[in-house]
């Protein structure tokens, strides 16, 4: 092997060639400390030319290359295998982490186009503020924006709070530049709208984790920076009543609609509890809330009123209890705040049982009275964490254990809840995967869900592109 490591020191430099085990550690458990692997190496390549010379030697030695981005996943996908998935799933026995984040430069911006053309290690946040500075908006955002990297989004298919109105990260790619398995380079950094030449390649590599290829680069698409934004945070009786909300804002105010966030009141009550400093804007609590943001290119004031007219035509309808408009920036992060902070409130609550469930907005209602019933007869006193992107039907459907049930022995039946959950998403027409991809976590679990045809197509076109299965083995299939 070590003549293996200097084969990679000699492409991408010694000092960008990690084997010391301390040094490794950072890059081998994923973010959940759910998994933890023992690659060959790290190797960090600078360039699309020294990604594609260090696949073309993983391909002629049989190592297997793990691509990893931010390291911010939630499903173990941007992470080496442990040592018994590597002595089954790794075809040659040695894997290696390959981490892009040196690949970090915006190569191009065009305003007229519309489009931004990054590569795969930019932080998400930066390209953000690259469009920013252009005039524009690249409106894929999620809590991980300041460590996440764009090449790891759009592996994952990342959604995030603004999916309603923009859709997700499949949908602002128009062209990649992706290293394939064999280390050739496809040059796919095109910027159209329009393409009607055959097979979309690129949404091949769109979600698939780095299982079919390398994706180093990216033409992404912009919109126009709004100059104003109006957010609110809406006390309601019930997601029924959400959705009747979702509904009356979609039609009082259009595209305007940028995120609608339902959150459960127990989500509030930990980040109350956890986050002292946090205030909710009103004297009692609610069982549900909302949290909506109107953007737009027109003024403040405009959007102001056509936000408040909005809600107080709700208020008469019986839709909302109560309701908080932010009168400032300030004001309005504060009240993102109370749904940024919930994951991390989860953290320090203890273990939960986590999902990221997607079923037909109409059904969201119906599906968490079914499902929260459900679980409360398999496993009494349960609490649930329940909040997510109502606008496009993903729920982060989480199961807390009793008050007082020793948390380690509530995930030991973590498989049976899942069970639970996935079963009644799949019976509402769902997908037990809504945005944060299948990794290791549900390698398995996609089995009982997806149709023998559907994993046969997959496993042909994983074969067709990867036949030696060194890109990332044991994630997805």
């Amino acid at each position: 092997m070590t003549q293996l490591i200097e084969q990679f020191a000699a492409i991408v430099g010694a000092s960008a060639v990690i084997t010391d085990p301390q040094e490794i550690a950072p890059y081998t458990t994923d973010w959940r400390k759910r998994y933890t692997g023992k690659p060959l190496a790290v190797v960090k390549p600078a360039t699309t030319g020294e990604v594609a010379a260090v696949i073309k030697l993983c391909a002629q030695t049989r190592t297997a290359v793990v691509p990893q981005g931010g390291n911010t996943g939630l499903c173990g996908g941007a992470t080496p295998l442990g040592e018994n998935d590597a002595r089954r799933l790794v075809p040659g026995g040695e894997q290696i982490v390959l981490k892009l984040s040196r690949l970090n430069r915006i190569r191009a911006v065009d305003a007229l186009n519309n489009t931004i053309t990054a590569e795969a290690g930019c932080v998400l946040a930066n390209l953000q503020q690259a469009a920013a500075e252009a005039g524009r908006l690249f409106p894929l955002s999620l809590a991980a924006e300041g460590s996440c990297e764009i090449g790891g989004n759009l592996s994952t298919n990342a959604g995030g709070t603004a999916v309603l109105r923009y859709g997700n990260a499949r949908d602002l790619v128009l062209g990649l530049e992706v290293v394939l398995p064999d280390g050739q380079i496809w040059d796919g950094l095109r910027g159209l709208r329009k393409d009607n030449t055959g097979y979309d390649l690129k949404q091949l590599f769109v979600g698939a984790e780095g299982t079919l290829g390398i994706i180093t680069a990216a033409v992404l698409k912009l919109y126009p920076r709004p100059h104003a934004r109006a957010t609110a945070l809406v006390a309601l009786a019930s997601p029924e009543q959400a959705l009747q909300l979702l509904s009356h804002i979609q039609g009082s105010c259009g595209d305007r609609l940028t995120g609608f966030e339902l959150m459960s009141a127990f989500c509030l009550s930990l980040v109350a509890q956890h986050f002292p400093a946090t205030r909710l804007p009103f004297a009692q609590a609610y069982p549900q809330y909302v949290l909506l943001e109107l953007s737009d290119t027109a003024s403040a004031e405009g959007l102001d009123a056509i936000l408040h007219g909005a809600l107080a035509e709700a208020s008469e309808r019986g839709l909302v209890l109560d309701a908080a408009v932010a009168a400032s920036e300030a004001q309005s992060a504060a009240l993102w705040a109370l749904r940024e902070n919930i994951p991390d409130a989860q953290v320090y609550e203890g273990k939960q049982v986590k999902h990221d469930v997607s079923v037909p907005i109409s059904r969201i209602a119906e599906y968490i009275a079914v499902t929260d019933a459900e679980l409360q007869r398999a496993f009494p006193g349960v609490r649930m964490v329940t909040f997510g992107h109502l606008g496009d039907g993903n729920l982060h459907y989480n199961v807390a254990p009793p008050e007082g049930e020793d948390e380690h022995a509530f995930m030991a039946r973590s498989s049976a809840v899942s069970r639970v959950v996935h079963d009644s998403a799949v019976r509402f027409s769902g997908s037990i995967s809504a945005e944060h991809g299948l990794g290791q976590y549900k390698r398995e679990e996609i089995l009982r869900y997806k149709s023998p045809l559907e994993m046969d197509l997959m496993r042909r076109i994983k074969t067709a592109l990867d036949p030696q299965g060194i890109m990332n083995p044991g994630k997805v299939l």
